[in-house]
C-alpha cells in the first residue's frame, strides 16, 4: 500500500497527531508542516524524520505532493483553513473543536457538502477504551434505555494546559466550556443518542483571573510552563497569558431532543486529572472510576439497595502503550481518518455530531454569560446532516 502524503498544519500541542500519521512504509508520512513559529518548525524537524517545514499554510494546501492535511491550528481559524482546504479538493482532518461559533462550523459543513471534499472531525473521545465501553455496555442493554448522564471533568492541569496561551482568551476559543467540553458534549450526545435541544449554565473565573503572575504581551511560555507534579497548588502558577478572560469552573444542564436529561461539570484548579461518567437507565446506571489503563466501569442493574461498593458487573480497562496519547485513542482516530480518505464510508465521527457539541458548548457559554438563562440550540440544515449521515456519498450544488 503506498502511503498517503500528509501535510500537518500547525504543530503546537496536538502536533503529537502529526507524529502520531508519520509511518512511513506503513500507510501514511508526514512529508511537510506548516507553522509561523520558527521554534515549532525546529520541533517538527526534530521529532518527525524527513519531514519539510514551511512558514505559510497555504504552501501546503497548495502542494501537488499532499494528498490530505491535518489542521491542528488554534480553534478560531479551524473554519478559514478548513475551507481553503476543502476548496483545494484535499480531504481534510480538523482537530476539535470544529471551530468556536455555530455559524462558522455550519459553513465548514457547507463548504464540504459544496465541494465534495472529505471532511473529517478529530473527536479522539469516541475511540477511547472507556467511552467505547460504556457505549458497549448501553448498547447492549445493561441499563435499559438511557434516561440521565451525569458527567464531572476534573482538569487537573488546566493551570498549565489552558491558562498560558491562546487557551485563556474569548476570542479564541469563545470559552472552555466550548473548547474543553466539546469532547464530554459529543460523548454525552453518543452515549444518550440525541443531541441537546435547550441548554442552561452558571459559570465564574475564580482562580486565574485575578492572578497578577502573568507574561507581558508578546513574551513567549517559560520553559517549565508544564511540569508533571510541580505548579500545585494552582495559586503558585507564574507565566499566565496576559489575557484570561475564560471561566476555569462550569456547571450545565442540558434537554436532549429524544428527552434524556444530562449534566455537566468542569473545573481547571482540581488536584487530579480525570473524566466520571454517570448513565442512568430505566433498568440500571453504569459508572467510571478512572478513565485510562487500569481504571474500570461498574454496573448496578440487579436489585434496589442502599450503597454497594461490589458492583453486579465491573469491566476493566485494557492496557495502551505509553505513547498512544488519550488512553489509545489518537492512534485509531488517525487509522479512521486515513481509511476514510481512501474509501470514504461512514465514520465513528461526524461532523454533524461536531457541530452538535459545539452548538452545544456555545449555548451554555451564552447561558452562563448572561446569568444562567435558558438558550435554545439552533437546528442544523436537514439537507446537510442527510449529506453526512449517508457518509459524504454525493455532494450539493457548488455556491
Amino acid at each position: 500500500m503506498t502511503d498517503l502524503r500528509l501535510g500537518a498544519l500547525g504543530f503546537g500541542l496536538r502536533g503529537s497527531l502529526a507524529r502520531t500519521a508519520h509511518r512511513p512504509g506503513r500507510g501514511s508520512r508526514v512529508t511537510v508542516v506548516a507553522d509561523p513559529d520558527p521554534a515549532r518548525r525546529d520541533d517538527a524537524e526534530a521529532l518527525v524524520p524527513g519531514v519539510r517545514t514551511v512558514d505559510d499554510h497555504r504552501k501546503v494546501i497548495e502542494d501537488r505532493d499532499v494528498d490530505a492535511v491535518l489542521v491542528l491550528t488554534p480553534d478560531h481559524t479551524h473554519a478559514d483553513i478548513a475551507c481553503e482546504v476543502l476548496r483545494a479538493c484535499k480531504p481534510v482532518f480538523v482537530e476539535k473543536p470544529l471551530d468556536i461559533t455555530v455559524e462558522r462550523c455550519d459553513r465548514i459543513l457547507r463548504t464540504a457538502r459544496e465541494t465534495g471534499t472529505r471532511l473529517y472531525v478529530g473527536h479522539n473521545m469516541r475511540h477511547m477504551p472507556v467511552v467505547r465501553l460504556m457505549r458497549d455496555i448501553v448498547a447492549r442493554g445493561e441499563i435499559g434505555e438511557v434516561k440521565t448522564v451525569w458527567v464531572r471533568h476534573f482538569v487537573g492541569y488546566g493551570g498549565d494546559w489552558y491558562f498560558k496561551d491562546w487557551h485563556a482568551e474569548r476570542r479564541c476559543t469563545t470559552g472552555l466550556l466550548l473548547q474543553k467540553g466539546a469532547h464530554d458534549i459529543d460523548v454525552v450526545h453518543w452515549l444518550a443518542g440525541g443531541y441537546t435541544r435547550r441548554v442552561q449554565a452558571f459559570g465564574d473565573l475564580m482562580v486565574y483571573g485575578d492572578s497578577p503572575h502573568r507574561r507581558a504581551p508578546g513574551e513567549p511560555k517559560a520553559a517549565d510552563w508544564y511540569t508533571k507534579d510541580g505548579h500545585w497548588p494552582p495559586r503558585t502558577q507564574r507565566a499566565l497569558n496576559p489575557v484570561i478572560d475564560v471561566e476555569d469552573v462550569s456547571l450545565v444542564n442540558m434537554c436532549l431532543d429524544n428527552g434524556v436529561l444530562a449534566a455537566y461539570q468542569q473545573c481547571h484548579f482540581t488536584p487530579d486529572y480525570w473524566r466520571n461518567y454517570t448513565v442512568i437507565g430505566d433498568a440500571g446506571r453504569l459508572e467510571n472510576f478512572g478513565d485510562g489503563p487500569g481504571a474500570v466501569v461498574r454496573v448496578w442493574n440487579s436489585r434496589r439497595s442502599v450503597h454497594r461498593g461490589r458492583a453486579d458487573a465491573e469491566y476493566s480497562l485494557p492496557d495502551a502503550a505509553d505513547d498512544a496519547g488519550h488512553g489509545g485513542a489518537d492512534p485509531l482516530v488517525i487509522a479512521e481518518f486515513l481509511r476514510f480518505v481512501r474509501e470514504g464510508g461512514r465514520t465513528d465521527t461526524s461532523p454533524v455530531a461536531a457541530r452538535m457539541a459545539v452548538a452545544a458548548g456555545f449555548g451554555a457559554t451564552e447561558s452562563l454569560r448572561a446569568g444562567g438563562v435558558v438558550h435554545e440550540v439552533p437546528p442544523l440544515d436537514p439537507a446537510l446532516i442527510a449529506y453526512f449521515e449517508c457518509g459524504q456519498g454525493a455532494p450539493g450544488p457548488r455556491a
